[in-house]
């Protein structure tokens, strides 16, 4: 397909075309000012640009994860000094939960650091969901790798989302992660999808990949057979004690760009603004906004590290004139 072919089948139906990698470079090659502006046109077509979906999110188990992630400092790989911990009391967390609703959440997620879940603790975490989607929020899990009957478990119990990321492009997976494959990322996503949940899975910008790399990881989101409701776009948190410690931090400019093609590759999906809005600026992330990022999570932390905190992003919403979406309205949205 010639690039022009496909910027005029950007405004028509994107979520039906099967991107090739040559493809989206191009999109993301465009002069800046030209690739906005085909993201923010398809943004409006499926989204009030002035509405921003708000998550919190929780850790329910904190640290001594098996996997390898080389950025992640709740690995037990990765000595950055963080203290495991059990998985919390139902009660604590549904505690918490009230309180992110009371400050805005629509969406409540939940996030435990295991290669994947024990059979023992899937009743506790069942609950979890449960007592979450009883307060009327959309309800999200990220608990590692999931088979077809946990994840089925999990949707009977009324899961909204289940979040698992693919992180970066299959080509540059193995040099951030030894223990897990990036085809075993692909089972879980298909496990949740056949049963009935709604998918969410992005990756990480700033770990040393390439900016093909970064489109390649778009381009295996945007394939998927289904593509992911939501699509959370991280910029790397250097950890010290991490492999990554050292990282060199991502061009703004670039990671603008991964934002806007997100958008045009998944038109009606959820792109998430996600860890290291902390070390954004406001106009970064206005800019991430205007290009079609759409959901944020709120609050202080951000599992373990820092987030923007709701006073800065108060602060800075009342100057955008941007306001928090409802349930209804997210639910339509998707």
């Amino acid at each position: 397909m010639s690039l022009s072919a496909t910027l005029s089948g950007l405004q028509e139906n994107t979520a039906e075309l099967r991107w090739t990698a040559e493809e989206a470079r191009r999109i993301y090659d465009l002069p800046f000012n030209d690739l906005m502006f085909q993201a923010h046109v398809i943004h409006r077509q499926n989204f009030d640009p002035n509405r921003l979906q708000m998550s919190k999110l929780l850790s329910i188990k904190t640290g001594g994860c098996p996997e390898d992630c080389f950025y992640c400092n709740q690995s037990a790989h990765n000595p950055t000094g963080l203290k495991a911990s059990k998985l919390m009391e139902v009660e604590r967390v549904l505690a918490e939960a009230r309180q992110a609703k009371a400050a805005g959440a629509t969406r409540y997620c939940m996030g435990a650091a295991w290669r994947s879940p024990k059979e023992r603790d899937m009743d506790m975490v069942v609950a979890m969901v449960q007592g979450v989607k009883a307060m009327g929020m959309e309800t999200c899990m990220t608990l590692g790798m999931l088979s077809l009957p946990q994840a089925q478990r999990l949707g009977a119990a009324g899961l909204d989302y289940y979040n698992h990321n693919i992180d970066t492009s299959e080509e540059f997976y193995p040099q951030i992660i030894t223990t897990r494959t990036f085809a075993d990322r692909l089972d879980t996503l298909d496990n949740v999808r056949m049963a009935g949940i709604n998918v969410c899975s992005g990756g990480i910008l700033g770990m040393g990949e390439s900016e093909q790399d970064r489109v390649n990881m778009l381009v295996t989101l945007a394939n998927l057979e289904e593509v992911p409701q939501s699509v959370p776009i991280n910029m790397l948190i250097p950890i010290e004690g991490s492999k990554l410690a050292n990282a060199r931090p991502v061009d703004s400019i670039a990671f603008i760009r991964i934002i806007a093609l997100a958008r045009i590759m998944m038109p009606t999906s959820h792109v998430r603004l996600t860890a290291g809005r902390s070390n954004m600026s406001d106009e970064m992330q206005a800019m991430c906004f205007f290009a079609g990022a759409n959901s944020i999570f709120i609050g202080d932390v951000l599992l373990t590290a820092a987030n923007a905190g709701d006073d800065r992003d108060a602060d800075l919403l009342k100057r955008l004139g941007i306001q928090a979406e409802t349930v209804a309205e997210e639910s339509c949205a998707c």
